[in-house]
């Protein structure tokens, strides 16, 4: 099977502050990722995009339909996982990079990046997370100091850092170059690539048109799987 596959995904909404208003978001949502290959998910805004990023990571559950995470010989499906199996596939199978950096307040970025890497020894993980740190053009002076004192596109870059250089064969990217100048748009590009490479599975959110067609194999128009089509 494919590392990542999906099969008639819905999902509802209830809207509590609305009085139990119902709204339908997706219906019969279908795709899959290739070793190798990044898809890119297209459509307006409010279309559901970031909704299809939240459910393939387990933050939200589906409410119909199947979705497939490669372990090994077998398939876990996030839609019927229990909370230890998603942490455990977060873990070792699954990585999602959002607009937003979480992080233990008074970690020192080096350490925030280095804990992508759950596999490797402590001195080798920060080697490696200082080099992608450089990548990304972060001051060395910076690295010891906890990203919550950064400003925005610093915290950004972290973000990204720590999620790609994640060695998860499932890549979740939610607008990775989002206000980013042009030199850390162009190392984005080329981790992304180098990911491809290294046959990991992407779904990315991109609204950058050049990095789209930079960086992804096969667009999904989440439109066609609108609830209200």
């Amino acid at each position: 099977m494919r590392p990542l596959e999906l099969f008639g995904v819905a999902k509802t909404f209830t809207m509590h502050l609305q009085g139990g208003v119902r709204l339908s978001v997706l219906r019969d949502l279908g795709f899959s990722v290739a070793p190798g290959e990044c898809v890119a998910l297209t459509g307006p805004s409010g279309a559901g995009k970031s909704s299809v990023l939240k459910l393939i990571f387990g933050n939200y559950r589906c409410d119909e339909g199947s979705i497939l995470i490669s372990d090994g010989a077998n398939a876990v499906d996030i839609a019927q996982a229990s909370p230890r199996q998603i942490l455990s596939l977060r873990r070792r199978k699954l990585s999602y990079v959002t607009q937003f950096l979480r992080a233990v307040p008074r970690v020192g970025a080096l350490d925030v990046v280095a804990e992508a890497l759950t596999d490797v020894a402590r001195g080798a993980a920060r080697e490696r997370a200082a080099a992608m740190l450089t990548r990304f053009n972060v001051p060395e002076r910076l690295w010891n100091l906890p990203p919550a004192t950064f400003s925005g596109g610093e915290q950004q870059r972290i973000n990204l850092a720590r999620g790609l250089l994640s060695e998860t064969p499932v890549l979740l990217l939610d607008e990775p170059t989002a206000s980013l100048d042009a030199a850390n748009r162009d190392a984005v590009v080329d981790l992304v690539r180098e990911r491809k490479r290294q046959g990991v599975a992407i779904v990315a959110i991109v609204h950058d048109d050049p990095v789209r067609e930079a960086i992804a194999d096969t667009c999904v128009d989440v439109t066609r799987f609108a609830a209200a089509a």
